[in-house]
């Protein structure tokens, strides 16, 4: 499996943890969150995301952008310390789903050795961000990239 590129037929559907580095989450938009499978005897939590993943930025010869962007489900394992502040109410604006600047994370090392991570999600509109610890990530597209000229899918472009 490779990532799509213009001239390619492919696409990854499924990336991990390791992939972090090749990955770009700028200005994808999220529908939704979901705490799923609690994991009882270490107080922890899977963190579901159902987002706009944007697979390619395609520059037009006018020099505008369109879009390759696929639904997405990004699960965070063994999520621990999560908080959560999006203001909607400060610049007035309408509800629609909010876009993250990007994603961004520090290593963590505890006492016991169990290594993780500490996760910043910038949200770009509106503002705010979302953080938590966790140990890594999985990111599964929910189907076939579209082309589209905005950065977010409307309800029907999603279940297409």
């Amino acid at each position: 499996m490779s990532i799509r590129y213009p001239h390619q037929e492919t696409v990854l559907q499924k990336w991990t943890t390791s992939d972090f580095d090749e990955l770009c989450w700028h200005d994808c938009h999220i529908h939704g969150f979901r705490l799923g499978e609690v994991n009882g005897e270490r107080g922890t939590v899977e963190l579901e995301f159902d987002i706009d993943f944007i697979v390619e930025w395609i520059t037009e010869a006018d020099n505008t952008l369109r879009f390759r962007i696929a639904p997405a489900t990004l699960t965070f394992n063994d999520v621990f310390g999560l908080r959560l502040a999006i203001d909607y109410a400060t610049p007035a604006a309408g509800m629609t789903p909010f876009s993250i600047d990007g994603i961004e994370r520090d290593p963590l090392s505890y006492p016991t050795g169990y290594v993780s991570f500490r996760w910043r999600l910038p949200v770009n509109w509106p503002t705010g961000e979302i953080t938590f610890d966790s140990s890594g990530f999985v990111q599964v597209l929910r189907r076939e990239p579209i082309v589209h000229n905005g950065q977010c899918l409307t309800a029907s472009q999603r279940c297409g």
